[in-house]
């Protein structure tokens, strides 16, 4: 298997590590031991993904204590160098999410089997990315980038190509259902489901009840 055909058999798996989720916390963390409660806080909202950031310095010890405590899938975000890919595969993460993409990165995750999903914002990352194998990718950041009228438009010549979108930034409940109702939107990446406040006071009641509202939210797209 060539490199290209392994990146496309990771990006499959990164994929697949959705399930039938529609949204992707994005998650910022300040202490770790909070990672498993709300991890668990939204699996019974109804979402049984997240991805931790490793914009905190705690992020990277979160991702393992949810991943090994929790039966939720766990990735690690904001994944920027080699050395953040070794973090997250270290860190059991089953999945890592960039911003943007770089080839010493991407490299990396491939080395270590860990399925990445990378950031773009037009056309021709698009186009680049998919000719290096992927198949999911980030609109990032997705309002600032034209949101919903500009992704209509960015789907248009790619869509037979099979890309799916996972637009992320500027996405919230008043906003995710539009971009749900493209047909080239796999799921939506967001931080409204588990504020970063929310966390830091552990009111993880609330979080479960901003989850089961955005996943009803959600369905009515399907």
């Amino acid at each position: 298997m060539n490199r290209i055909e392994a990146q496309a058999a990771l990006s499959s798996r990164a994929a697949a590590r959705l399930g039938d989720n529609l949204i992707v916390p994005v998650i910022e963390i300040d202490d770790p031991a909070s990672a498993a409660p709300l991890t668990r806080a939204l699996a019974a909202g109804g979402i049984t993904i997240v991805e931790i950031t490793f914009r905190t310095p705690a992020g990277r010890d979160a991702v393992r204590r949810a991943a090994e405590e929790t039966d939720s899938t766990v990735g690690a975000g904001t994944v920027l160098t080699p050395a953040d890919v070794d973090s997250a595969a270290d860190a059991g993460a089953a999945f890592g999410v960039s911003p943007g993409w770089d080839p010493l990165t991407a490299s990396r995750a491939v080395e270590r089997n860990l399925p990445l999903v990378p950031g773009v914002t037009g056309a021709s990352d698009i186009q680049q990315r998919l000719a290096e194998g992927h198949r999911l990718v980030k609109f990032f950041p997705a309002e600032a980038n034209g949101g919903v009228p500009a992704l209509t438009q960015l789907s248009a010549p790619f869509a037979h190509t099979g890309v799916r979108f996972m637009p992320t930034g500027g996405v919230s409940a008043g906003n995710a259902a539009d971009y749900l109702a493209l047909p080239t939107v796999a799921a939506v990446g967001g931080s409204w489901v588990a504020p970063r406040a929310l966390v830091r006071a552990g009111d993880f009641d609330q979080i479960t009840e901003l989850a089961a509202a955005a996943v009803a939210a959600a369905k009515e797209q399907q």
